[in-house]
């Protein structure tokens, strides 16, 4: 059974915290956020998302590290790390009920709140601010999705783990080296290398 320090009013106020650091939201709505967000206690190395089914849920989390992934051709491809104070989901299925490309994996013990579609279209219909704030996560993580793909076109390898620690300590200490090699788009025996280039 997983233990985790912190009440179930101060998790949601973590979430609400992330939402008024991006938009403007009234005390009622406050309220239906907490009404409609479900916390989940979920363990290490567990499937939150499978490809080929729809996603039913947005996940938002509190504590703890997920991986997001695809099997290409019988080849893992590690297209997300996830961190804490972050919203995860195969957008495409969740929004039009298809089936996902993605699976979505638990790395460490993690505390999640997650949200459904009806609760989503309901905040949607019946809020003022979830539409500007959806859409404003959506440009940060479009925006984090374009400068990666900048990174793999201007940067090398190294350079490109560089700056993956710096930007990320929690992931680097907490994520695997395979994990991070096939992310950052290299073979885990190059990366290998490149940790101990920069640790002489």
């Amino acid at each position: 059974m997983l233990k985790f320090i912190g009440s179930t009013y101060q998790t949601m106020n973590e979430l609400i915290d992330y939402i008024e650091s991006r938009t403007a939201i009234q005390p009622l709505e406050i309220e239906l956020v907490k009404k409609h967000f479900v916390i989940e206690n979920v363990s290490a190395n567990q499937i939150l998302s499978e490809a080929g089914k729809v996603e039913r849920y947005i996940y938002f989390i509190i504590d703890g590290i997920v991986k997001g992934y695809q099997n290409i051709d019988g080849k893992i491809i590690i297209q997300h790390l996830v961190n804490e104070q972050d919203f995860f989901t195969s957008l495409d299925s969740f929004m039009n009920e298809t089936p996902s490309l993605d699976y979505y994996e638990t790395i460490t013990d993690c505390k999640l709140l997650k949200l459904s579609k009806v609760d989503y279209d309901f905040l949607q219909n019946e809020t003022t601010f979830w539409e500007t704030f959806v859409k404003n996560v959506t440009s940060e993580h479009l925006n984090c999705k374009l400068n990666r793909v900048r990174d793999f076109q201007t940067l090398t390898a190294k350079e490109r783990y560089v700056k993956f620690v710096d930007d990320n300590p929690k992931l680097a200490l907490n994520v695997s080296i395979d994990n991070i090699a096939s992310f950052l788009g290299m073979e885990p025996q190059s990366l290998s290398r490149i940790r101990k280039q920069l640790t002489i």
